[in-house]
């Protein structure tokens, strides 16, 4: 079976039960089939198929992206499938390459991601597309992991059904992203859908899948993706290097006088795996995690900005710093962003509170 040929299935496959189901959408015309099909066809090099990170209590070990520069950069979702040393990236063609973590944005729920390749296909970010309720669209997804290899991305054909804030929602979809988003009549919150790319049918980016989003009250779910103008800005300055990871130089650079967890009161849950999760198993009283109202089971995202993702990491980040400067934590609360600046005592307090100390 040849690739054109599969992929002239998947989008059969994907836009038929489309059409049946919604009376909104009629069958395109074989004139319009075909420019579509040749949009397929320009899009798919573009989406990548990641693989990481997952396989505990039915969380699937993988997700989607795409490519947004010559240089290897990835666009995608930021999730526990990212949470590994070991993330694979399959291009359209097969391809397989280490996927290394440049930077994450929790508050936009994005990542991104960079191989050691050049002269690849991409989506620009420059002068974003837009789109209004009643476009048509495609989304493009490893969708249940069926494309492993050279398989090309499963295709879904779709509606924008509206466009609206995700805060309006606030407490009812659990997401710490509080911004604009596309609602879309398209099952594009299938496992493994996430992070795939949005387009319109002339193939330009309107945007990034969104995770899964289940409803409190009503147990629906929202299948959404968040427009190209509210990442790309964010993912082109991480992509420009203003982010800049930690090297060796910068980890010696230490403070003599360092901060430390005690001095601000926080005791995180026991460091017993290589990841542990930094969660805050208990606060000291008298100290000031307990004015900033820090909690037990608040999840230390960021230390002045960089992201941590291991209770380690909040401890290395921490020895950075002055034991007299100011630090600011992000932290990530039933799925709200808290933000705290935090000094470090200057006496010593008497308890925990809400845990015990180590």
């Amino acid at each position: 079976m040849t690739r054109v040929f599969r992929r002239s299935l998947m989008f059969l496959i994907a836009a038929l039960p489309a059409t049946f189901a919604l009376s909104a959408l009629t069958l395109p015309s074989l004139a319009v089939a075909g420019e579509l099909d040749q949009v397929i066809r320009d899009v798919q090099p573009k989406i990548v198929k990641i693989h990481g990170a997952g396989g505990y209590k039915g969380l699937e070990p993988y997700q989607s992206g795409f490519l947004f520069s010559a240089e290897g950069h990835i666009l995608t979702v930021w999730s526990y499938v990212l949470d590994t040393d070991y993330v694979t990236a399959t291009l359209d063609d097969g391809r397989r390459f280490d996927a290394k973590l440049v930077a994450a944005d929790p508050r936009l729920e994005l990542a991104v991601m960079k191989i050691d390749a050049t002269e690849l296909p991409f989506f620009s970010l420059a002068a974003p597309a837009e789109a209004e309720a009643g476009a048509r669209v495609l989304a493009f997804s490893n969708l249940y992991g069926v494309a492993v290899g050279d398989e090309a991305a499963s295709v879904l054909h779709g509606i924008v059904g509206a466009k609206t804030k995700m805060n309006a929602r606030r407490g009812v979809f659990q997401t710490p992203y509080d911004g604009p988003v596309y609602v879309l009549d398209a099952m594009t919150n299938n496992p493994g859908s996430a992070g795939g790319a949005l387009v319109d049918y002339r193939g330009r980016l309107l945007g990034m899948i969104g995770k899964e989003l289940r409803h409190a009250e009503s147990n629906l779910w929202l299948n959404f993706a968040i427009p190209t103008a509210e990442l790309g800005p964010t993912a082109e300055s991480i992509r420009a290097g203003t982010y800049v990871r930690r090297t060796a130089d910068q980890q010696q650079n230490k403070p003599e006088r360092p901060l430390k967890l005690e001095l601000l009161g926080l005791v995180l849950v026991p460091d017993v795996l290589e990841r542990t999760p930094p969660f805050v198993d208990a606060i000291m009283a008298g100290y000031p995690a307990v004015a900033a109202d820090i909690r037990p089971d608040d999840l230390v995202l960021f230390v002045n900005n960089r992201l941590t993702q291991s209770c380690r990491a909040v401890r290395d980040e921490l020895e950075l710093v002055h034991y007299a400067d100011p630090v600011k934590l992000t932290l990530l609360r039933d799925q709200q962003l808290i933000e705290v600046t935090l000094r470090a005592a200057t006496a010593p307090a008497a308890a925990p509170l809400g845990g015990k100390l180590p």
